[in-house]
């Protein structure tokens, strides 16, 4: 293991455990990590791969700003971010799987889930959404629908991010303070701070059961944020092998001119006002 502060072969920093990632570093690490999530996508588009990614963890965790960081690389049309809203009343007499099925990739695709069907493990079983039989039933059946999953030829992979009490309460503050963030807060989010202890209990109770040899479950400490995303990304980098498919550079044809084109007055357009 590399000394704190030094960079390993690949050029990571390894910091001390209390240093903050200064932002010249993160950028830095950033855009290399960057550019093999688009190696990992040429690969899977030109593979037909069917990746899934469950990021799952507490409010605030930064579970989102992972997801946002690892898209902008990407093509929305090869990796796409579900976050699903409240089940309608006709979703809720479905089998419970049927919607998260419905966004399953296809042959070529990434998708993201930006929490998952671990919502009746979390949410549900802590609030009281889901009845103990229903949650029973999820705990009995995640861990062989997963399994099914991954037989059909899904890549599954699942992190939870990891986030301290004293972050969380930092993070909330933050949010209610800045009026850009204090829509991220909703009072379901207030009643669940209140709720830590059965949270704990219910994240260790799934844990148990669905942190199988073939789905395991990856934790990302992310009371640093910065440093969370950097980790996230390169160890999914890690788990599905790839190689680098990136076309060749290429010049630009010369375009054609054609003098009898007169491009039309731009007062006949409605321009938007440069204001900046």
């Amino acid at each position: 293991m590399p000394a704190p502060g030094k960079r390993t072969a690949e050029g990571d920093i390894v910091a001390e455990q209390h240093e903050k990632l200064q932002f010249r570093d993160y950028d830095k690490q950033l855009n290399r990590l960057g550019i093999e999530l688009v190696k990992l996508q040429e690969w899977v588009k030109q593979k037909k791969l069917k990746v899934v990614v469950v990021f799952e963890g507490r409010d605030a965790a930064g579970k989102g700003g992972a997801i946002k960081t690892i898209e902008q690389f990407l093509n929305p049309r090869i990796c796409k971010v579900v976050a699903l809203g409240v089940p309608t009343e006709k979703e809720k007499s479905q089998w419970y799987f049927q919607r998260y099925v419905s966004e399953l990739p296809t042959a070529g695709e990434m998708i993201l889930f930006d929490r998952s069907w671990y919502n009746r493990a979390g949410v549900e079983k802590v609030m009281g959404y889901c009845s103990k039989e229903e949650y029973k039933e999820f705990l009995r059946a995640c861990p062989e629908f997963e399994a099914m999953l991954i037989r059909s030829g899904i890549i599954l992979v699942k992190y939870w991010f990891s986030v301290s009490n004293k972050e969380q309460e930092r993070r909330f503050q933050e949010r209610i303070e800045n009026p850009i963030k204090r829509w991220k807060i909703s009072p379901m989010d207030l009643e669940s701070r209140a709720k830590w202890v059965e949270y704990s209990h219910a994240k260790d109770t799934m844990f148990a059961v669905t942190d199988t040899k073939i789905s395991p479950w990856y934790v990302v400490e992310a009371d640093d944020k910065r440093r969370a995303r950097l980790n996230c990304i390169h160890h999914l980098l890690s788990l599905i092998p790839y190689k680098d498919l990136t076309p060749k550079a290429f010049k630009l044809p010369k375009r054609k001119s054609d003098e009898s084109y007169i491009r039309p007055p731009k007062q006949e357009r409605n321009m938007v006002p440069q204001k900046f």
